[in-house]
């Protein structure tokens, strides 16, 4: 019972994990400069110890070199974080962290130039006078600045370069033999794209739309993405692969917007450099009058802000992130710095800045309704700190993995004398990197950092919704989780009640290749059509559909029937064939009739089960009260006055007792079917030529016709009683009504046998549901139609007098 309890909790956990979830809410202003395509910044920052301490003045200097809101926020990050390490005593004591060279932040053009200044004004290979040292430089966030610099630090050999890098995680970079001393801060971003695929599947969207940069960070995660969507039968409306290069991009900006205008789908899915022609190419297809249900990561927030303001999407941008936890203390550290350049409303142009969720929605319904004016005023004033982006986070997580590597070292170097001071300065320098290489440890928010990709686990992502208001302002809402370490279907956890205060509806646009068959029609391919797309054609005549309108008329029929017995329930012919078994046999073929819509429609495991083991128990129960109502007449013929005992078995209902005995001993077959070798699907690769068709398996042949064969002995019994009473005198003996409905049942089923083993597939599931159709037809014909007849269109006959009469 302990191991019920404990596997049930542990199936449960995401629900209750979803319930202590607190809604995050954030807001920002767009960026004034959002009109140029400088959307990511190269910075490079040389991480060094000093025995000189730091402090607020150093970083309000340093900040102040960073005029961009985009390098800005990196370099607020640094500083933070690098400020949080040095009044740290547990860290480096008596030490502190700074940034010693001050490359900054650049693009890419301004970076290569400023470098190719320093190596023709130093003269790297010729400089005898510099002292061998370790760098530890922190790049990011586009890989080519990586790449640069790796490239340009080689030429020094005083240095022994170690490179960490924020941003996205590159397979570039991933490369041990041409990178042998770089590490990526970033996870990869499979679990983003298992994220996105569960996403897709929580709405039953089969046909997505997506846009990727063409160069190997886009065509790994479109092979993450791909691998997944085949699992889960979702395709590619269309695969846009956007040139990084300007000059490759224009001449194909026409046909890659041709493509997502003319497609049919609502869902595109965005993913790749943000830099120029990705973002070029969102901000153009909006503006044509674009509109779709945009799914992006993190890294894509900027390229999605850089949207005019007029613009309108379906459902603004459904964002998936990294999760990291939230770090307090953020905006106050930085505002102390300069509190009067770095207001919230300036602080708000660069990050996002957390509020109270609850609160803004209690004065708003749906985040449309709020009033741009009025909401900025109120974000203002309920501003309790800003948020770190996911970069910002790597940045944070590179300067505790700097500080507690370079802690090690010196306490190997200082302390233990474990390093020995020798004149080649790469011995020193590489254990300083086999240290940084297997650093584990906690940051202060409780994450546990690797920095060796090998080692880190698969992330959880978050799901956000963006919604785009009026005068530049953005409302970020965190609308569910997914987490890869649940049971697989629980992994991705929604807030409805976040999804509808954000959207305004709980309702999502659909994006499906083709629309589901109705009842008499069927799937139809045709050759290159993508597996989610098909057409609807009528099934041919010897062909079963999904049609069941002759079962629910005939189930129809004798649910009627039964309201007609229990309005006449005081009448002779009602009360004389004992009302109480009537009633229940007419139950019994109401489900006879509708466990025939079990064997229709695509089988699976539940349903082949399901279609034997009901089929077997449902019209054993009907077969046993024929043969109850049988014995019942018998026992009413047969008593006299004399025959105490048999008049105290027929009053007492001992014949009822008939039924649950004889069900009892068909549930006990079952159940031995089901523990010995249970029905199954199964393929039939023969039947028909050229064609795979899916079937139920009866597992066991002998448990199937024990089963049929059970039947076949209740209905022989039931038979034989009938016919030896059947010429009894009564104004309303039924036992020639009983004989004639097990004559029919039995010949339907004697000749469903010879029948049944001569087909194959289809046909051979036709001819059971219509052995089951046409017995219990007959049962109920046979039975119960002679009775209506009388009860509605001869009421005169259903009387005492006229049954006085003829006796």
């Amino acid at each position: 019972m302990c191991a019920l309890i404990f596997h049930f909790l542990l199936l449960n956990i995401p629900l209750l994990l979803a319930s202590l979830i607190h809604p995050r809410c954030y807001w920002r202003t767009k960026l004034k400069e959002g009109k140029d395509l400088d959307l990511g910044p190269n910075c490079v920052f040389f991480l060094q110890p000093t025995s000189e301490a730091i402090g607020r003045e150093h970083w309000n200097k340093y900040l102040n070199e960073f005029t961009t809101p985009e390098s800005q926020r990196f370099a607020f990050a640094l500083a933070f974080s690098m400020d949080e390490v040095n009044r740290n005593p547990g860290l480096l004591p008596n030490m502190s962290l700074f940034d010693y060279i001050g490359f900054g932040c650049k693009t890419l053009p301004q970076f290569t130039r400023h470098m190719r200044m320093v190596i023709n004004n130093v003269l790297p290979n010729y400089d005898c006078t510099r002292k061998p040292m370790c760098a530890l430089l922190l790049t990011g966030t586009s890989w080519e600045t990586t790449a640069t610099i790796q490239t340009f630090m080689n030429l020094f050999v005083s240095y022994q370069v170690f490179l960490l890098t924020f941003g996205p995680f590159h397979p570039v970079l991933s490369d041990h033999e041409q990178y042998p001393l770089l590490y990526q801060m970033a996870p990869n971003d499979i679990s983003l794209a298992l994220a996105m695929v569960s996403f897709i599947l929580y709405f039953r969207w089969n046909w997505v739309g997506l846009v990727i940069s063409d160069n190997d960070q886009g065509i790994q995660f479109l092979s993450y993405l791909r691998r997944e969507m085949e699992k889960n039968t979702v395709c590619f409306a269309f695969v846009n692969m956007i040139p990084v290069n300007m000059e490759l991009y224009m001449p194909r900006a026409e046909v890659y917007y041709n493509q997502i205008m003319t497609s049919s789908t609502n869902v595109v899915i965005i993913y790749g450099d943000i830099e120029y022609t990705l973002a070029l190419s969102v901000r153009r297809w909006e503006s044509l009058g674009i509109k779709r249900i945009w799914i992006t990561t993190s890294h894509g927030d900027d390229a999605m802000s850089k949207r005019d303001d007029t613009l309108d999407s379906f459902h603004g941008t459904l964002t998936f992130a990294h999760h990291h936890p939230d770090i307090s203390g953020f905006k106050n550290v930085v505002q102390t710095l300069n509190p009067i350049n770095y207001s919230d409303k300036y602080l708000a142009s660069m990050e996002w800045m957390y509020f109270n969720c609850e609160a803004l929605a209690s004065n708003c319904n749906t985040m449309e309704n709020c009033s741009s004016n009025a909401t900025l005023q109120w974000l203002m004033e309920n501003t309790f700190d800003m948020a770190f982006s996911g970069s910002s986070y790597d940045i944070y997580n590179a300067v505790y993995a700097s500080a507690h590597a370079m802690h090690e070292w010196f306490f190997q170097y200082l302390v233990l004398l474990e390093i020995p001071i020798l004149n080649n300065y790469k011995s020193v320098c590489l254990k300083l990197y086999d240290i940084l290489r297997n650093i584990h440890f906690t940051n202060p928010v409780g994450d546990r950092v690797t920095i060796n990709q090998r080692e880190k686990l698969q992330e959880e992502c978050d799901v956000f919704y963006i919604s785009n208001l009026q005068q530049g302002l953005e409302i970020k809402v965190k609308i569910g989780s997914f987490s890869p370490y649940f049971p697989h279907g629980q992994q991705l956890h929604l807030s409805a009640e976040m999804m509808e205060w954000a959207t305004g509806s709980t309702k999502i646009l659909p994006s499906v290749c083709s629309a589901d068959c109705g009842p008499g029609f069927r799937k139809f391919w045709k050759e290159g059509m993508a597996t989610c797309c098909f057409e609807c054609s009528p099934c041919p005549e010897n062909e079963i559909s999904n049609e069941t309108s002759e079962s629910l008329c005939f189930t129809a029929f004798t649910a009627v029937g039964l309201g007609v017995f229990v309005k006449h329930h005081d009448t002779p012919i009602v009360k004389a064939n004992n009302k109480t078994l009537s009633y229940l046999l007419l139950i019994s073929l109401m489900s006879c009739f509708l466990c025939s819509l079990l064997f229709l429609g695509r089988p699976n495991t539940a349903t082949c089960i399901l279609q034997q083991i009901t089929f077997g128990i449902v019209f054993t129960v009907a077969v046993s009260t024929v043969l109850a109502k049988t014995i019942t007449v018998v026992l009413a013929f047969k008593l006299t006055g004399t025959r105490r005992r048999m008049k105290y078995i027929l009053i007492s209902g001992v014949p009822n007792y008939i039924i649950p005995m004889c069900s009892l001993f068909q549930v006990i077959l079952c159940a031995i079917w089901l523990g010995s070798s249970p029905p199954f699907v199964d393929i039939d690769a023969h039947s028909e030529h050229g064609h795979i068709i899916i079937v139920c398996n009866k597992g066991s042949v002998t448990a199937f016709y024990s089963v049929l064969g059970y039947l076949a002995c209740l209905a022989m019994g039931s038979f034989t009683v009938a016919f030896l009473v059947r010429n009894l005198p009564d104004a309303f003996n039924e036992a020639k009504y009983l004989t004639f409905s097990m004559l029919v049942f039995c010949s339907v089923w004697l000749s469903f046998i010879p029948v049944y083993h001569s087909t194959k597939g289809k046909v051979m599931v036709a001819v059971e549901i219509f052995s089951i159709l046409a017995s219990t037809a007959g049962m109920l014909g046979c039975i119960f139609v002679p009775k209506f007849y009388i009860i509605l269109l001869r009421p005169e006959r259903n009387s005492i007098q006229n049954i006085r009469k003829k006796s």
